[in-house]
């Protein structure tokens, strides 16, 4: 299922190519606010651990890993019913939360660069703390439909690029190409419903 496969000149595999196959469908579920994110999701994230631990992306597997934990949270909580029968509806933090959420991401950054160095021979430490810390919150966030958490995709999704194309990993590189672009569009998305939800 691991077999070398070349595409327009480009090295892959077939696990690469379905891991980004059911990323990309979790993603654009996640845009339409669809449930469905969760399980493209767990599938694309329990492959992206083999695939980042075998490329010294150590942070992204462990964060991966989290991911699973998470879009199981994620599943219950977008599908359970609150006191009136009601879903879980998109909303915004307030100025305390961001603060919260932003202190916290460091505190994340911190640890997870210390570990990286003392117990890893990862070669971008850094880069893979930075952006596994901001996915943590992200995917917290997206648990509680906070619209915050498609300015944490977008900005762990761009250093992605590079850190997967610096790995060689070109396909997954393309992959958060395109979700750098959904999680735009997820973010105007979910701001004209909470807008529509606002004036009504």
């Amino acid at each position: 299922m691991d077999l070398p496969i070349s595409i327009a000149g480009t090295q892959t595999s077939v696990v690469e190519l379905i891991a980004v196959f059911f990323g990309l469908l979790s993603v654009w579920s996640m845009k339409k606010e669809s449930i469905l994110a969760y399980p493209f999701g767990i599938i694309n994230v329990l492959i992206y651990v083999y695939i980042c631990f075998s490329a010294r992306l150590y942070a992204y597997a462990g964060i991966n890993v989290f991911y699973a934990v998470m879009s199981a949270y994620g599943w219950y909580n977008w599908s359970r019913s609150g006191p009136d029968d009601e879903r879980l509806k998109i909303s915004r933090l307030n100025r305390k939360e961001i603060w919260i959420y932003i202190a916290l991401i460091l505190v994340f950054f911190i640890i997870l660069r210390i570990l990286l160095v003392e117990l890893t021979d990862s070669i971008v430490p850094t880069w893979d703390a930075f952006t596994t810390a901001v996915y943590i919150i992200g995917m917290w966030l997206l648990a509680k439909k906070k619209i915050e958490n498609w300015i944490l995709w977008i900005t762990g999704d761009l250093i992605s690029i590079f850190l997967f194309g610096y790995e060689n990993l070109y396909f997954s590189s393309l992959q958060f190409l395109v979700f750098t672009i959904i999680a735009v569009f997820g973010f105007l998305e979910w701001r004209k419903k909470l807008l529509s939800m606002t004036i009504q």
